[in-house]
């Protein structure tokens, strides 16, 4: 059977922190990609209204479909990826993300753009349920935070920045919302070269099966064979297994589910803000549309308040590995939560200001300030989720991951069906207030995940089973390290190893 050797560089988790870093980067940018394709899309339904003309009904259900495929793919790929390897995915995804662009922006009805955008959510899946699992595959838990802060930081920054661009191009007389396509298709392009030439296979398995496939040729001998191999399902129990594993653990594991529904509810209200900023601030403030584009970075005339709430987001995220270095000894994978906590204090009280401040009487930089609190908030829930299941799904993080982006993104999808009606029959105050409330009833669920997460995960058979797994290669390790030591050296070499995962 063919392994690792220790410290061999062929393993993922051994790559050099430059190709690392060249990886994640490769990641985030794809996520970033497909983050500000919703929010420059939105920004630009006048100009595409009055060229296709359609209702603004018919230009929303581009939104919501989009959001749909990122909800469902990855119910596919994500364990398929598990099984047949990252980089194949990112490859065929980003091209033909930037084939269903084209098709977009040559457009001659709405219909096509619906199916267009369809398109372009099912093949952009990619940005959003296997960054986590590739980043898990590569850096160690401990490791994690900064790339995963990199990740929350790409979607949500990324997610105003097409705003602000979508909404500048989109009103321009000489350009109008083709070109904010066309600008994408460039974007995407340039990615598609970046993923074909500086992508690696991230899959300890996947790499495992090429070595061996590469060393049966070598030397003619058909017994070496890697796990994977050994234990290579069937093509129909694999699709069998890359459907059922993330609704499995969706509808069994208590945290997932607890992630999925918190996560969700918020990723809905960012998609509702997202039709509704642009009509209240037309109204109450007068803006024009390259004006509130810019209301998506948290300013008007400058982008400097999006870039301060980033900022706080992403060095709250960075104060929380400090936390979760310190922590990890005495509360386990729960040294996570500690900012999430306080993001759900956040994500209610600045849903309040914002609902109850947006008014002609008052400063419009007071609902902005609101805003930026917000997406801080949401950005600390968005990089928090994703460790808080890699670091508890382990090999599985893709599927953890992919059953909690079906959650969001469904909620992504109904919600900007009904907010234009809601907002109309409420009022935006009362309508705000509704989502505020809503959060305030979900702000205990980070709180008792913290305090009672591994009492909860020790009742779960996955978790069970990764610990398992987890101890087998701890023992792999110390025979590889220590071969043949009397029983007393192999109990100190058991503590010496139990010290150091403890540390990390």
């Amino acid at each position: 059977q063919v392994k690792f050797d220790e410290g061999d560089p062929r393993d993922p988790q051994n790559f050099s922190y430059a190709r690392k870093w060249a990886i994640t980067l490769i990641c985030c940018v794809f996520a970033g990609i497909t983050a500000a394709s919703a929010s420059s899309y939105s920004i630009s339904y006048e100009s595409m209204m009055h060229d296709l003309n359609c209702t603004q009904l018919q230009a929303t259900v581009g939104l919501s479909l989009y959001v749909l495929g990122f909800g469902i793919v990855p119910l596919i790929s994500s364990s398929f990826s598990e099984e047949c390897g990252r980089r194949p995915l990112y490859i065929v995804s980003s091209v033909l993300f930037m084939l269903a662009e084209v098709m977009n922006a040559l457009a001659p009805n709405i219909q096509v753009v619906i199916v267009s955008r369809i398109l372009q959510g099912v093949f952009g899946s990619t940005g959003a349920s296997l960054v986590g699992g590739s980043i898990a595959d590569i850096w160690q838990p401990h490791e994690r935070g900064l790339p995963m802060s990199l990740f929350a930081f790409s979607s949500i920054f990324s997610f105003g920045l097409g705003s602000v661009f979508g909404g500048l191009i989109a009103t321009s007389p000489h350009l109008g919302w083709r070109w904010v396509q066309w600008v994408h298709v460039m974007v995407s392009g340039a990615y598609v070269l970046d993923v074909i030439l500086m992508m690696s296979e991230t899959r300890s398995s996947i790499v495992l099966a090429h070595i061996a496939k590469d060393t049966r040729k070598t030397t003619g001998d058909p017994r070496y064979r890697s796990s994977a191999e050994i234990d290579r399902p069937s093509i129909k129990s694999l699709m069998k297994t890359s459907c059922t594993r993330p609704l499995y653990l969706l509808l069994t594991e208590p945290i997932v589910q607890s992630f999925s529904i918190w996560c969700g509810f918020t990723w809905g209200v960012v998609y509702c803000l997202l039709e509704s900023i642009t009509t209240e601030f037309q109204s109450v403030y007068n803006f024009s549309v390259s004006e509130t584009g810019f209301v998506f970075l948290c300013q008007r005339k400058v982008i400097l308040l999006h870039v301060v709430g980033a900022i706080i987001g992403f060095m709250a995220n960075m104060y929380q590995d400090t936390l979760y270095k310190k922590n990890f000894s005495t509360k386990g994978q729960e040294a996570r939560l500690y900012m999430a906590c306080v993001a759900a204090i956040v994500l209610p009280v600045s849903m309040f200001i914002y609902a109850w401040t947006a008014s002609p009487n008052i400063p419009w930089i007071v609902p902005l300030i609101a805003l930026t609190a917000f997406m801080s908030g949401v950005f600390v829930i968005f990089q928090v989720s994703f460790l808080y299941l890699a670091d508890c799904y382990g090999p599985y993080t893709s599927s953890a991951q992919a059953g909690q982006s079906l959650s969001r993104n469904f909620m992504a999808l109904i919600f900007p069906l009904f907010t234009q009606q809601m907002f109309a029959g409420m009022t935006y105050k009362w309508g705000l207030t509704l989502w505020a409330l809503i959060s305030v009833a979900m702000a205990p669920i980070p709180w008792v995940i913290f305090f009672f997460g591994s009492k909860i995960r020790s009742h779960s058979k996955v978790s069970r089973k990764i610990l398992e797994a987890e101890q087998q290669q701890l023992d792999w390790r110390r025979k590889l390290l220590f071969p043949a030591q009397p029983r007393k050296e192999v109990y100190k070499c058991n503590e010496f190893l139990l010290g150091i995962s403890q540390r990390l």
